[in-house]
């Protein structure tokens, strides 16, 4: 029997990341929020690997801190070994990445959850979705509570329809034996959504008491930890090791011999995985060659004997991954707490999606993470707090942010799934940028914080940090383009000791420093002037004085892109009246409806005549307009 239950602005279905920072985003912003969860022990939750960050995955961490979001700061309190990946490259795909420990990650979460003001968390299973006139009007829960709201953002992760699957064994329920949602994807449908089927998995979960460490390459923690949250400060604690072991021949051989029990192999699961974190079975089929595969063993927590063991997603029957683990240095004695899976469930297309992730043709209805088909505990929250912005803006009657490419790897993420869609779970990487000598982790908050702070999420005491770091940054950089060093005896000395070439006339520090074997670090004994400043300042100095010449030259190139990003494109453009256009490229431009030249050259179909074409269209289009006025 239905009752009302309530009347809120917005009601979050789901608790996972998404659901975390898109409820905190508008209960932030001031409006009252409702938050529903199938099970209250889930929020926050990590049902795959209990890390946060890594390669491009730290990036999006960073941008959702430098946003005002919760999944920085929440990691900074809850890691228990921090590392920061690819040093020996390039500062654009530096990556931090932290083992957390997951269920005091979830708990945190939770708590920050519980108490902030204008929030409600609830243990409720959303089975529909109320819609008049194509506006969002409320949701109905399955013992009957029925809540109105103004806007609703759906971020039910990997729980519609969800089977997981061992084996020959398929049970209808949701991640790490949690309840299914089997319900709400038929009211999705009857919206006029379309759905897909997509597949993750998840290895076993080992006892430590039963691995033989001494077999395997201890990985230590970084001494000096650098924080996620641009607001965390110094943070220190003793860290967890991890070890690194590999598969072998044997245990390839075992994967082989029962090839045909593999679900992937024998037809039982038929939707899309992950292409770039491929089961253990697949890697042994589709790289015949390789010998041996990398294998992490990485702690769950503190408080408990789980590991976890990274690179080994399997969804072979128990008693073959009970096997092949076996044959595998370290794990000859192993025993399984938790076998490996594989998950099947419902998720939409992401081309139904504006850019500020709301539905097209649903007013008030807004989708992230995901069920929007991408993977990754960063792409979901990512994707969260910038729907929980919009969803906000929204109901204030403001327009929405729209993160370009050039923005952020937010930006990025949503723009490919938005505008090319995804034919497998969406996993967000360095190389998917185009600007990321622009994009990097350590900058995140000197791109986007402005934005947090304009609309509403970014707190007056941390924007005042902000102002007074990059206001410190400023200064240096002039200061060091304003000390002149001359090319007397105990300079040219110093620079020989440094394998530099010596000086003929005098030159500025910030012209020095750009040489490859200097640095603003190692030229701080012919500065007598410097003071000290904070790590995540001297940083950004050394960034900004080293690589100027590639950081202007992409900034051009941003520039000449923003060029197309500003040409706007009419909302009710029927795109079969532009003459010359191909019929692939209307097919595609009126499903996706750019809302700028920009986006309509990044769809898959449409070619650059056809932008040609289009330009042409909308400029007589405009000279019409003018004349007629």
């Amino acid at each position: 029997m239905k009752y009302f239950a309530g009347d809120y602005d917005v009601v979050v279905i789901g608790a996972g990341h998404a659901g975390c920072e898109a409820a905190l985003a508008t209960a932030r912003m001031g409006l009252k929020t409702l938050m529903c969860t199938l099970n209250l022990d889930s929020v926050g939750f990590m049902p795959c690997n209990p890390n946060i960050g890594g390669t491009a995955k730290g990036h999006l961490v960073r941008e959702i801190d430098a946003l005002g979001g919760e999944m920085g700061r929440n990691i900074d309190k809850t890691y228990i070994q921090s590392r920061m990946l690819n040093l020996s490259k390039g500062p654009a795909v530096h990556s931090l990445r932290a083992q957390a420990d997951k269920r005091r990650y979830s708990e945190t979460m939770k708590h920050v959850i519980e108490t902030e003001p204008n929030l409600d968390l609830r243990q409720l299973e959303v089975t529909s979705i109320d819609v008049e006139n194509n506006v969002v009007k409320g949701v109905m829960t399955k013992y009957g509570a029925y809540f109105t709201c103004k806007a609703i953002i759906l971020t039910s992760g990997t729980y519609l329809k969800s089977n997981v699957i061992i084996g020959e064994v398929v049970v209808n329920e949701g991640p790490a034996g949690l309840f299914p949602a089997n319900e709400l994807s038929n009211s999705l449908i009857d919206l006029g959504i379309s759905l897909r089927r997509f597949k993750t998995g998840t290895p076993a979960r080992i006892n430590a008491r039963s691995v033989d460490f001494s077999k395997m390459e201890i990985q230590n923690g970084d001494e000096k930890v650098v924080p996620f949250s641009f607001m965390s400060g110094d943070i220190t604690r003793d860290q967890v090791s991890c070890y690194l072991t590999y598969t072998n021949e044997r245990t390839h051989e075992v994967i082989l011999a029962n090839i045909d029990r593999s679900p992937l192999y024998n037809g039982s699961i038929k939707s899309t995985g992950p292409r770039y974190c491929p089961s253990i079975e697949d890697k042994v089929m589709r790289f015949r060659d390789k010998d041996r595969h990398q294998l992490f063993i990485e702690p769950e927590g503190e408080g408990t004997e789980e590991m976890y063991v990274q690179g080994m997603s399997s969804s072979l029957p128990e008693d073959v991954q009970i096997a092949f683990l076996r044959t595998i240095d370290g794990l000859e004695n192993v025993e399984v707490m938790r076998t490996g899976y594989a998950i099947e469930y419902d998720c939409i297309d992401p081309t139904q999606l504006k850019l500020s992730l709301e539905f097209k043709h649903i007013d008030g209805l807004f989708s992230a993470g995901q069920v929007n088909g991408s993977s990754g505990y960063e792409e979901a929250a990512g994707q969260g707090i910038l729907a929980g912005i919009n969803a906000a803006l929204k109901i204030k009657g403001k327009e929405p942010l729209i993160l370009k490419r050039s923005d952020a790897y937010i930006g990025v993420l949503v723009d490919d799934l938005v505008t090319k869609g995804t034919n497998e779970p969406y996993r967000m990487m360095t190389s998917r940028s185009e600007y990321r000598l622009l994009l990097r982790q350590d900058n995140a908050d000197l791109r986007l914080t402005d934005i947090g702070y304009e609309v509403g999420l970014v707190t007056e005491e941390r924007y005042a940090a902000f102002t007074k770091k990059r206001a410190e940054i400023e200064a240096e950089v002039e200061r060091l383009k304003n000390v002149q060093v001359t090319n007397k005896k105990e300079i040219n000395e110093f620079l020989e000791s440094k394998a530099s070439a010596p000086l003929k006339k005098p030159t500025s520090l910030y012209e020095l420093i750009k040489r490859s074997e200097l640095d603003y670090y190692n030229v701080a004994e012919i500065d007598p002037e410097r003071q000290p400043l904070s790590d995540q300042v001297t940083e950004q100095v050394n960034i900004i004085s080293k690589y100027e010449g590639y950081i202007t030259k992409q900034l051009e190139q941003i520039n000449q892109f923003k060029k197309y990003e500003t040409k706007m494109i009419p909302e009710e453009l029927d795109y079969s009246t532009v003459k010359g256009l191909r019929t692939e490229a209307i097919q595609k431009l009126n499903n996706i409806r750019p809302t700028n030249i920009g986006q309509a050259s990044r769809i898959s179909g449409v070619s650059p005549a056809d932008i040609t074409v289009l330009l042409i269209f909308l400029e007589q289009q405009k000279r019409n307009n003018s004349e007629e006025n």
